[in-house]
């Protein structure tokens, strides 16, 4: 029955003569057309990229402003997403008390390595740095510091001949004014486009290091993620107190480049390089927590550095 209607429908659909028939194939084509095109919205509504964040390690889906107001650090799992200096600064300093310094000294390309001024320029508009460490003098709890953050956004947070320099500028400066050291490093090691021009800077830093300790001044180390190579062989590990972030990877070679060397793809040992192990083999003092930092920073001048009259 209902094959002959449809024929007798087709019959009249296809029939030049009938009205009725031009009315069918009209409807018919529309109906055709509305189940190729389907329903459409009639307003088109975009969803803001970046507004959830998935926790790269246990997968929970956070909401941006919520890890902002949480100094990135996820609530589920406490992972401790990285950040820049600026939000260190924002993090430990005493609000209104930070002065940058040396803010004009910027890398060159002394072996005119190639693609290196490109890698610049590019790192310079993601980080608006004009080198991988930003130092300045601040307070933290009223103590006054010499302060160095380094920025893994700016190649990687590699140790270069400008970094070299801004660095021991800002030792210079620590004992120009007799006041606390501290350096927050993330850092992939050496920028392996100034060669020995950046190696040479691991045991510059160094020394001069030794001239703030001769001096009696206090330098305090505190390793996020990633800090390795260049920078762990030197600075990161000759700190007075070293400390570390949760979870921070701290190393010299990293796990791809040990596992090439050794010749296997096996598993390394179940909490390699991370901060909880590098504490337990003794190579760092303590880990704190990133919301706990500034306090800690302020409780560890206090302990250790001579006390000014507003603080006896």
């Amino acid at each position: 029955m209902a094959t002959s209607a449809f024929i007798r429908a087709t019959a009249t659909f296809t029939s030049p003569q009938s009205s009725g028939g031009a009315n069918l194939r009209e409807e018919v084509v529309n109906w055709f057309e509305r189940m190729k095109t389907g329903i459409k919205s009639l307003i088109k509504r975009k969803i803001p990229q970046g507004i959830w964040i998935k926790c790269k390690k246990c997968g929970h889906s956070n909401y941006e402003m919520a890890l902002r107001r949480r100094h990135w650090i996820c609530p589920e799992c406490a992972c401790h997403y990285p950040i820049g200096h600026q939000q260190y600064i924002d993090l430990l300093i005493d609000d209104g008390t930070f002065t940058e310094i040396d803010a004009n000294v910027a890398p060159v390309d002394p072996l005119k390595f190639k693609g290196y001024k490109d890698k610049i320029k590019t790192s310079r508009r993601q980080s608006g740095l004009k080198e991988s460490v930003y130092t300045g003098i601040g307070q933290i709890g009223g103590h006054s510091v010499a302060l160095a953050l380094m920025d893994s956004r700016y190649l990687t947070g590699t140790l270069g001949g400008a970094t070299g320099e801004k660095l021991c500028r800002l030792i210079d400066r620590a004992m120009a004014e007799r006041c606390t050291l501290v350096i927050v490093c993330q850092s992939g090691g050496a920028r392996m486009q100034e060669s020995a021009y950046s190696l040479m800077q691991m045991a510059r830093i160094s020394a001069k290091l030794n001239q703030l300790s001769q001096n009696g001044l206090l330098y305090i180390a505190i390793l996020t993620d990633p800090t390795y190579g260049g920078v762990t062989a030197s600075f990161a590990m000759l700190g007075d107190i070293a400390l570390a972030e949760p979870g921070a990877r701290i190393g010299f070679a990293g796990q791809t480049v040990i596992q090439q060397f050794l010749g296997t793809d096996a598993p390394l040992p179940e909490g390699f390089q991370l901060a909880e192990t590098v504490l337990e083999h003794g190579f760092i003092d303590r880990i704190v927590p990133r919301d706990r930092m500034a306090a800690e920073l302020a409780r560890l001048i206090s302990l250790l550095t001579p006390q000014t009259a507003d603080h006896v």
